[in-house]
């Protein structure tokens, strides 16, 4: 598919598809208002903490993990602006944008306990990532971790039966996660976390790189830019790097892509151990939040 292809096959299949009687909570509106002021290219710090102070839980949150051991300060921040000022323009709207989404796909189920836990730590990874290669835009990298798998609480708020095919795809060693999704429901959480992505007008690359995350053959095909082949290689190198801080068995696409995605990004696995040891305290964050 190209990039016109994959454009027709979104609209269709929310206008006419499978997922046409999905309910897709609506963009809240403090991200709305955060993107925008990251749409600038150079945030300011002033308005960055009025929004995240708008939210009363919001900024108890982002007070939290400016305070938390993880960051060992000598002073605590007492105001929103103190920890927007500790941690960074970049990381409070990396923790604003995790926050906002989380609270606004909610859903209850032991299948996915630790689902936006592991989401932000892979998009933690993708920023971090993109900061050591210089190729993509942190910002982007990080929302695109974070709505790799948003379709899966999406489906499974949606969709009758899907956590049957949840819990199916998760066991399954005979074919790919997607595959047992679309045998099911005839589609899958790559094409539902796009139409979240255009849906709440998220960069076009983001929902593009979503929706290719698990296709593997467009690293090599030049009909996509480098930036969405860029954001499909690091999200699975970004997707092993969580799986390995987490103790959990590394999917098994490592195994068969994992060296054409570092060879796209012109990276050795050797790199990927000192990337878990700086991205520790990080991931550790995730659950702070």
């Amino acid at each position: 598919m190209d990039v016109a292809e994959i454009d027709r096959e979104l609209d269709h299949a929310r206008d006419k598809g499978p997922v046409k009687d999905i309910v897709i909570p609506p963009c809240p509106d403090l991200l709305m208002e955060l993107r925008k002021e990251v749409g600038k290219g150079d945030p300011d710090p002033g308005e960055i903490a009025r929004i995240a102070a708008s939210d009363v839980a919001m900024a108890a949150s982002l007070l939290r993990i400016a305070n938390s051991p993880l960051y060992a300060r000598s002073r605590s921040a007492s105001t929103v602006a103190q920890a927007v000022a500790m941690l960074g323009v970049g990381q409070t709207i990396d923790i604003l944008t995790c926050f906002l989404t989380r609270n606004a796909i909610r859903v209850n189920s032991p299948l996915i306990e630790h689902f936006w836990e592991t989401s932000t730590r892979r998009a933690i990874a993708m920023g971090f990532i993109a900061r050591q290669l210089y190729g993509v835009d942190p910002d982007i990298a990080h929302t695109c971790g974070l709505f790799c798998h948003v379709g899966i609480p999406i489906l499974l708020m949606g969709v009758k039966g899907y956590a049957g095919t949840l819990a199916e795809a998760l066991a399954r060693q005979d074919r790919s996660f997607a595959q047992t999704e679309n045998a099911a429901h005839k589609t899958d959480h790559a094409v539902v976390g796009a139409i979240v992505a255009k849906t709440w007008r998220l960069p076009p690359v983001v929902a593009l790189a979503v929706r290719l995350h698990h296709d593997f053959t467009i690293l090599q095909d030049k009909g996509f830019s480098e930036e969405v082949r860029t954001l499909v290689a690091m999200a699975l190198v970004a997707e092993t790097l969580v799986a390995r801080h987490e103790v959990v068995t590394v999917h098994r696409e490592w195994d068969r892509f994992g060296a054409a995605c570092l060879t796209h990004l012109n990276v050795v696995e050797a790199e990927m151990d000192a990337w878990l040891d700086t991205l520790y305290p990080l991931f550790e964050s995730a659950a702070v939040l």
